[in-house]
């Protein structure tokens, strides 16, 4: 696939990272040649210096022949542009813009986003999607993933298996009989895999678990996780992410305390204006004394969202030494994420995953509703839907070709959820729930293309 990607910054990259480990052709642009520079040392992609938006950059990269448009400079108005140049002059078949005001976000301006307006395929906004996975993390909290399906009645629940958790060193056929919610899939070793019904679930895995939406408590009484009361909410770096969370939790009762540590002073005085519930510290966050001010000792959890992965990664540690049990830190990379061991308590958010997650539905080349990205390099699980013309119509599962390393893992059909057998046919209306591996996606998206 050859891909256009406009923006170099956080978003642009942490595309760029989970792009290219797929057989993409990536042509990043942008007006900063220092960005670019960093990105084709780091990844094997062409690079361009220029503006997305303008005709000639986007004859310069032959736009002509790309298959998508992916724009996320940290300008709306350029980023709506360059598609709007991506259709008209070079009929890019897939547009992607990143949009972050709440102007152009509002409902009621959606009739902007067609081809006889502003032909945008998807408008995303990175921060608000990165906010929401944390405040679902925040509200399911014992885990490391919460990812919603068929209009949040399943959930894909990730959990990390350490020493308290119930399910160790227990096989996958004995939680079936005393377990309602299946583990579908184990990341083990940096490797990930089908649960078979004979493997034993050891001490620092990660497994992922299909529940039903009103058996999610149920479920992490079962596995031994108690959820833990967040009243006391300390968030390191003042920005979209943390104004969005900040704002969320304003209506939310169960949270006592919220407060914001930020250095910049514009930045600081505009969330103090904005946010009427919040407590907006202005102050370096890893000194004693913002650190203090901020009762950082006393709160149930953290959550950093710096720009700075050695600053999220710093904070949740001194965090931790200071006595704070739940962390949060949002990364753009994982080279720096041995500081702190990942489990149920101690969570690392990667933009890439999330941002790209958001995008899936229009990347893959399937009839897809919803999809996520499991891990870098882990595999998506999709929401395929079962059209009237969909190929895969009364056939069994064992008789549509999926290979090896992909699984129809549930199915919803007629408000109930279907655990299937390879014996077990698909039928119209069907939504399928599918878990590929990276090395089969191209043969999935072939089979569930229509």
């Amino acid at each position: 696939m050859r891909i256009i990607i406009g923006g170099a910054g956080h978003v642009g990259r942490s595309i760029v990272d989970y792009l290219s480990q797929a057989n993409n052709d990536i042509i990043v642009v942008d007006t900063d040649k220092k960005k670019l520079d960093a990105i084709s040392k780091e990844f094997d992609v062409q690079t361009l210096q220029g503006s997305i938006s303008h005709p000639g950059v986007m004859e310069k990269i032959d736009a002509k022949n790309a298959d998508i448009l992916i724009a996320v400079t940290d300008n709306d108005e350029v980023n709506l542009v360059a598609c709007q140049v991506a259709y008209s002059l070079f009929q890019i078949p897939k547009k992607i813009a990143r949009v972050d005001s709440e102007f152009f976000l509002n409902p009621l301006w959606n009739m902007l986003y067609s081809d006889r307006n502003l032909p945008v395929d998807l408008v995303i906004s990175p921060d608000v999607e990165i906010a929401k996975h944390i405040l679902a993390l925040l509200e399911i909290n014992g885990t490391t993933a919460v990812f919603p399906l068929i209009g949040e009645k399943l959930y894909l629940l990730g959990f990390k298996c350490n020493s308290d958790f119930a399910l160790v060193n227990k096989s996958i056929e004995e939680i079936k009989k005393f377990y309602n919610s299946p583990v579908i899939h184990i990341i083990r070793d940096n490797k990930s895999f089908f649960a078979k019904s004979d493997e034993i679930i050891k001490l620092g895995d990660e497994i992922f678990v299909l529940v039903e939406k009103d058996k999610v408590f149920d479920t992490l009484h079962d596995f031994g996780i108690t959820l833990k009361q967040t009243e006391n909410l300390v968030i390191f770096g003042g920005n979209a992410i943390s104004y969005y969370i900040a704002s969320v939790l304003e209506k939310d009762d169960s949270v006592g305390n919220c407060r914001i540590i930020e250095s910049n002073n514009v930045s600081a005085h505009d969330l103090a204006i904005t946010l009427k519930d919040t407590q907006i510290i202005r102050g370096e966050m890893m000194s004693d004394v913002i650190l203090n001010e901020a009762d950082v000792k006393n709160a149930d959890m953290t959550i950093a969202v710096t720009d700075n992965d050695k600053d999220n990664l710093l904070a949740s540690l001194i965090a931790k030494k200071s006595g704070v049990s739940y962390t949060l830190s949002l990364v753009n990379s994982r080279a720096f994420d041995s500081l702190i061991e990942e489990d149920g308590e101690s969570i690392i958010v990667e933009r890439s995953l999330v941002t790209t997650s958001a995008m899936l539905q229009d990347l893959r080349k399937a009839k897809i509703n919803n999809a996520y990205c499991l891990r870098r390099g882990m595999g998506e699980v999709w929401e395929v839907r079962i059209d009237e013309d969909s190929l895969n119509t009364g056939k069994t599962i064992e008789s549509i070709g999926l290979p090896d390393k992909c699984r129809i893992s549930a199915i919803y059909r007629g408000g109930k959820i279907i655990y299937p057998l390879p014996q077990d046919s698909i039928l119209q209306g069907d939504i399928l729930i599918v878990f590929v591996a990276p090395q089969a996606m191209r043969k999935a998206e072939e089979i569930f293309k229509i």
